[in-house]
């Protein structure tokens, strides 16, 4: 009886995680959990990027800050050797202005920026249809506030943390955002 005994204490202490256990999943960034559509048509986990420094952006065609294609692809030469990606979501919430299907952004993309970073799959950034991620960076993190409009940026650390926001009008070259990239590959 007390080897019975025993051995059910062992099984329940088994399937009961450890403290240590719990802290590391309710400290694990829900950030990595999201699987996205690449504009191939590739599924494409974010958890692909643990461990580097990542930028999301939400991407237009035509935009007056469309221009920052340029430098998003600048900075994401002058970095990515050293463990920074930037990740581009075309969506079309303000003035219709990625109307495209993701064929034509990646050509566009391609063709007037060469743009190298991963750009993903059309998504909603805001209102009823947004996509899960961008609900997660909206609502769940430090920045609890709807997109205001294209290419805002967020910046998540090397653990999925979003650390920083920075909305349309800075440049992703403005001295503040690279700043804010150095500091976190150096950690």
């Amino acid at each position: 009886m007390r080897t019975i005994l025993i051995l059910t204490a062992v099984m329940v202490c088994m399937a009961v995680p450890s403290a240590a256990q719990e802290r590391k999943q309710t400290m694990e960034t829900p950030f990595y959990s999201f699987t996205m559509k690449s504009l191939e048509g590739r599924d494409v986990p974010l958890s692909t990027y643990k461990g580097k420094v990542v930028m999301v952006v939400n991407t237009a065609s035509f935009c007056g800050y469309t221009p920052q294609y340029k430098d998003l692809e600048a900075i994401y030469k002058q970095y990515k050797e050293k463990g920074f990606v930037i990740l581009g979501f075309p969506a079309n919430d303000f003035g219709k202005q990625e109307p495209g299907k993701d064929e034509d952004i990646a050509a566009f993309c391609e063709r007037n920026y060469g743009v190298t970073f991963p750009m993903f799959s059309k998504i909603s950034v805001k209102g009823k249809g947004i996509h899960p991620l961008y609900e997660y960076l909206t609502t769940q993190t430090q920045f609890k506030e709807e997109i205001g409009w294209n290419f805002t940026k967020f910046v998540v650390d090397k653990n999925g943390a979003v650390v920083a926001k920075f909305e349309s009008k800075v440049k992703p070259t403005d001295k503040e955002v690279l700043a804010a990239v150095e500091k976190l590959l150096a950690q």
